[in-house]
């Protein structure tokens, strides 16, 4: 069974390649999609990637919220399609309504890269099943504007249900609430993360390997489905 994942491009993705070749490591087929086009090809999970969509213009995603590609992604998400928004794709998966909250200016008012090391807390996602609960990982994080805020309400909402999927150790980089660095839809199958786990995925190019399983994982719930 050979499991699709389709990838998103907007004007002005960078990590657009970086997550079709992390797709392809986990043994999955990447599939490059268009923002402008509605047509997804029947992939199995779309993956929404880093970067500076439409220049980041109005807020981070504002405008990729509206772009052709989202209809449908929004549509097939609501429907249990797997989503993973990855940093900008955290941001416009915020925007458009499929996850709660918002991203804003870190609270240091600087861009920040670094190692970032970060504890998975819910392993019952669809993008996150293949790690062990508690799994303390090292991936790289990169963002200007990657503060997670929400009301003491969704805050709350969001700790009660298990859906704070992962958390900042040692150092929150950028003034997220409550150490948040990703978080699921009630359903588990839409995932956002601020930190970049296709930077993790092979020992030539990352700090680990440990952002791997953020990909076999939805393999393994698609072949299991």
């Amino acid at each position: 069974m050979t499991i699709r994942v389709g990838v998103v491009t907007f004007p002005g993705s960078l990590d657009d390649h970086d997550a079709r070749r992390a797709v392809r490591i986990a043994g999955a087929e990447p599939v490059a999609l268009w923002h402008k086009d509605k047509n997804l090809q029947q992939v199995d999970a779309v993956v929404l990637p880093g970067g500076f969509s439409y220049g980041d213009y109005l807020r981070c995603g504002a405008i990729s919220r509206f772009s052709p590609v989202m209809e449908s992604v929004i549509e097939q998400a609501q429907a249990g399609l797997p989503v993973l928004g990855i940093c900008n794709g955290f941001q416009i998966l915020c925007e458009s309504h499929l996850l709660p909250g918002a991203l804003t200016r870190n609270d240091h008012l600087h861009f920040i890269c670094r190692d970032q090391k970060l504890r998975i807390e819910n392993t019952s996602t669809a993008w996150t099943s293949d790690f062990a609960p508690g799994q303390e990982i090292t991936v790289p994080l990169k963002n200007g504007e990657g503060g997670f805020v929400a009301d003491e309400r969704t805050l709350d909402m969001l700790e009660a249900e298990g859906r704070v999927i992962a958390r900042y150790l040692d150092l929150n980089p950028n003034g997220s609430r409550r150490d948040i660095a990703g978080i699921s839809n009630a359903a588990g199958n839409v995932v956002g993360l601020m930190p970049h786990p296709e930077h993790a995925v092979e020992p030539l190019t990352g700090p680990t390997t440990e952002g791997l399983p953020f990909f076999t994982s939805i393999l393994k719930r698609l072949v299991n489905a």
